[in-house]
């Protein structure tokens, strides 16, 4: 807006001047570049340096700057191409050629208005004067920079003037109702942030800073850089918007080196127009001496700024490039540029001059002379001098043809309406062309589509550039990725890791993280009030894995699974039972076996010796009951062993609880017949008569009826069933019988431990009854060695897990069978084989004789 003011001033001032002012007029419009045409462009580029004498200057900046115009003389050989071209094609313009004269734009304050009021008047101080012909200018090619391209604009609106900008496309420009005239042929960057934040995913990087200019494009890309950031979880270690006039406030600028030294954050994402990111280069430059990588949105003056940025550092820069065709022919055009060549053009004798140190002398007309005729641009430093096309050319020379096809457009629009003068097209206004450049659409000869139209222009795809200087001064500018918004998604970022030079020394990615990333088999744990990229790594708890890094919450592995010792991976868990084929299950199994046939022997010994005294004396057929019961007591444990199914999870139960109750109910049986038996002999016909009528057998069906009972409720109410137990075994999936309802269970064990008692109860008060044969303190013992067995074996069994407390069943009910086998039997198999001359009637007469004669 001040600008505008400034020029409604100056219209107010008086139009009259002086010869002297006239003379001073062609003075200064000399120092241009210019061809001849029957249309003209003007076109305003930074080259100052060219056109003024900075010998005395110390300056760091201004010696940056002095090269910085090699760079941008690039964009006058960009129009020359671009015009040569068209005025060489026979389907442009119809007989009419294009011309251009450039000037220098200086962006120091009002300076950048001098050259435009020169070209717009003749002279600096008078607008609406002109010390010149009639004009033949239709368009203005300007704007290295937003700021630039606005102060321009707001006085060439004045005149209704076409403005094409070639710097980096601003939204700030977008306003037309402020910029009406104003055209940007730079894509739209609105991608940019993605592309950034694309690479820094690529490389796991998720500690960045943030150096952003202070102007509207900086705080845009602040802002898309944030959410795009927090989308994909990277935090931002520190961010600093520093405005340009900053650049000189040393204080302010150590600090934020301090910080940036100090921060773990080995990525920076500096963003800025040329001369912010040129001068923050060159200041940040002479205090930086460590490693870090530099993500900027230009590649322009990098090379430059590399003279005190980059030289000798540790510094990797880098850069997102808007990509572009190559046009064909430009290359060999700047190789056979010289100043006999483009006699009119000041800027390119004096780069000349600068280059080859050849002597000079100056006239009114701009003659350079000894400038040698062999030599060329191709000759200079790839850092000094590109021959390659840059952004801001490929955007000249699309600029220079969007005004050709505008005016072919035009043209053919005068043919229809006979719009001609004595035979010749008129010279259009520059307030004609703005109706056909907003509707300007065409391929250039790249294949790329040109759009002038905001609403309708393409989004920018990225060429990534990495700058190799080994050996030091190479300097060479290397694609090493590509970035496009229009590629599927997961495949918009290419990059190629082994073409990035990293710092000196270094072999390996540099690593940008607040925190170290947790390996497979830990999680992470945040720190409270940190970022989130700021955490601690914790182990996965027993059976959970993960198997990921950086993975916030371990995995629980499922229940046929369990987690390995690195905690990495879940493995399938192996079936465990108690099986015939392993060590433990083999020895169970024979040891039953064994004593099942022992018991047999036994029981053929007893059937053998029926007739002898010792056998008669304890009740042949309960004796008999009892050695099939302890068989059948033996064999049962075999139905622990195995793979468990549905069958033997019933039967294991239900026989145990049968064969075991018939074996004590028989124990108390005998116990009952050896008390009746002594009671008989006193006074009494009651007890000699319960001896005789057999009612002491009537207590094993009795009881085993009773358990029969309960076993049938149980089968009833919920009967035992195969089920699997995945967590007590790490690494296992145990397979058991599930015992169904516990409280049958319990019933069933507690009615065995209450015969078992009473038969203990019954035998200890029996044990001291006179008679040779008299085995109430065998089974008084073996009944001791029962409930023993069973007393121990419930809180063993509780505490062992799986196919140890199958075992722990199964060795208890052979050592409780065993028990009674040893017990009772086995002292008289002792007699019965072994010491046959106390198994006689007379000796058994004696021993009872004397046993009464003590009991008396």
């Amino acid at each position: 807006m001040f600008p505008l003011i400034f020029t409604l001033i100056l219209l107010l001032l008086p139009h009259l001047v002086s010869s002297l002012e006239g003379t001073a007029c062609f003075s200064r419009m000399k120092r241009r570049a210019h061809m001849d045409g029957d249309v003209m462009i003007a076109g305003f580029f930074p080259l100052y340096t060219l056109g003024t004498d900075h010998s005395n200057s110390d300056s760091s900046l201004d010696e940056a700057k002095k090269l910085c115009v090699f760079k941008y003389y690039q964009l006058v050989l960009a129009l020359a191409f671009a015009v040569e071209e068209i005025n060489k094609n026979s389907d442009f313009l119809h007989n009419m050629t294009l011309g251009f004269d450039v000037y220098n734009a200086d962006l120091r304050g009002w300076s950048a208005f001098e050259n435009p009021f020169i070209w717009l008047s003749g002279h600096k101080m008078i607008p609406n004067y002109t010390c010149m012909a009639e004009s033949k200018f239709v368009a203005v090619l300007a704007g290295t920079s937003g700021m630039t391209s606005a102060e321009i604009g707001t006085l060439l609106e004045l005149y209704r003037f076409p403005q094409l900008t070639f710097g980096a496309f601003d939204p700030a420009l977008s306003d037309h109702g402020k910029f009406p005239s104003l055209y940007q042929m730079a894509p739209k960057d609105t991608s940019l942030a993605i592309a950034m934040v694309s690479l820094l995913l690529h490389f796991s990087w998720n500690w960045v800073g943030l150096l952003i200019s202070e102007d509207e494009n900086g705080l845009w890309i602040l802002a898309e850089l944030r959410e795009k950031m927090y989308k994909s979880r990277i935090c931002i270690a520190f961010e600093h918007v520093i405005p340009g006039s900053s650049m000189t406030q040393v204080f302010n600028m150590m600090a934020i080196q301090n910080q940036i030294n100090k921060s773990s954050a080995n990525v920076l994402i500096i963003y800025g127009n040329k001369e912010y990111l040129l001068s923050l280069m060159i200041y940040l430059g002479q205090f930086l001496m460590t490693s870090k990588v530099w993500l900027l949105n230009s590649k322009c003056d990098l090379s430059i700024g590399r003279k005190y940025f980059m030289s000798g550092s540790y510094h990797v820069p880098l850069m997102f490039s808007h990509h572009h065709g190559d046009i064909s022919g430009f290359t060999d055009f700047i190789r056979e540029v010289n100043p006999s060549k483009y006699p009119e053009d000041f800027y390119l004798a004096r780069l000349w001059f600068l280059s080859f140190n050849c002597s000079h002398s100056e006239s009114d007309c701009v003659m350079w002379k000894n400038c040698p005729d062999d030599t060329s641009l191709e000759w200079l430093p790839g850092q000094i001098f590109d021959m390659s096309m840059s952004e801001e050319s490929y955007n000249t020379y699309n600029a220079v043809y969007a005004v050709a096809h505008a005016l072919h457009e035009m043209l053919l629009h005068q043919t229809e309406e006979a719009t001609m003068v004595n035979g010749r097209w008129i010279v259009p206004s520059p307030a004609q062309m703005h109706p056909f450049l907003k509707n300007i659409q065409f391929h250039n000869l790249a294949g790329d589509q040109v759009i002038l139209d905001e609403e309708r222009k393409l989004e920018a795809e990225y060429d990534i550039l990495n700058i190799w200087n080994f050996p030091e001064g190479l300097e060479i500018k290397m694609k090493i990725g590509k970035f496009s918004t229009y590629a599927p998604y997961g495949h918009q970022l290419s990059v190629s890791k082994d073409m990035i030079e990293w710092a000196i020394g270094a072999t390996e990615t540099p690593l940008s993280v607040c925190s170290e990333s947790c390996v497979p088999g830990f999680r992470k744990s945040f720190q409270g009030g940190k970022d989130i990229c700021c955490f601690d790594c914790t182990p996965c708890l027993d059976n959970e894995i993960s198997n990921r890094t950086d993975m916030e919450q371990c995995l629980k592995c499922p229940d046929d699974q369990y987690a390995n010792k690195k905690r990495t991976q879940c493995l399938p868990k192996a079936a465990s039972f108690l099986a015939h084929d392993e060590p433990l299950g083999m020895g169970l199994v024979c040891m039953a076996l064994c004593l099942s046939t022992f018991t047999a022997l036994i029981l053929g010994v007893f059937v053998k010796y029926q007739d002898t005294p010792i056998v008669k004396a304890n009740n042949l057929a309960l004796s008999y009951i009892l050695l099939i019961s302890l068989i059948f007591c033996f064999l049962c444990s075999l139905l622990f062993i195995g793979h468990p199914n549905i069958v033997t999870c019933i039967l294991q139960q239900i026989t145990f609880g049968v064969v075991f109750t018939v074996a004590v109910s028989t124990v108390l049986a005998k116990t009952v017949t050896v008390v009746l038996a002594f009671k008989a002999t006193s006074p009494g016909k009651r007890m000699r008569w319960l001896l005789v009528s057999g009612a002491p057998n009537f207590i094993i069906p009795i009881c085993t009826l009773i358990q029969v009972t309960l076993c049938g409720l149980w089968l009833g109410a919920s009967p035992p069933f195969v089920d699997t137990d995945a967590h007590s075994e790490h690494g296992h999936v145990i397979i058991l019988c599930n015992k169904g309802s516990l409280t049958a269970f319990y019933c069933v064990l507690g009615y065995l431990v209450f015969l078992a008692l009473t038969s203990f109860t019954v035998a200890y008060l029996a044990r001291n009854l006179p008679d040779t044969f008299n085995e109430a303190k065998f089974l008084t013992f073996s009944m001791l060695v029962f409930c023993s067995v069973w007393v121990t074996f419930l809180p063993v069994y509780h505490s062992a897990k799986g196919k140890v407390m199958v075992a722990v069943e199964v060795f208890s009910i052979l050592s409780s069978s065993a028990g009674f086998l040893g017990c009772i039997f086995v002292p008289k198999c002792y007699i019965i084989l072994l010491r046959p001359e106390r198994n006689s009637l007379h000796s058994f007469k004696g021993k009872m004789h004397i046993g009464r004669n003590e009991s008396s």
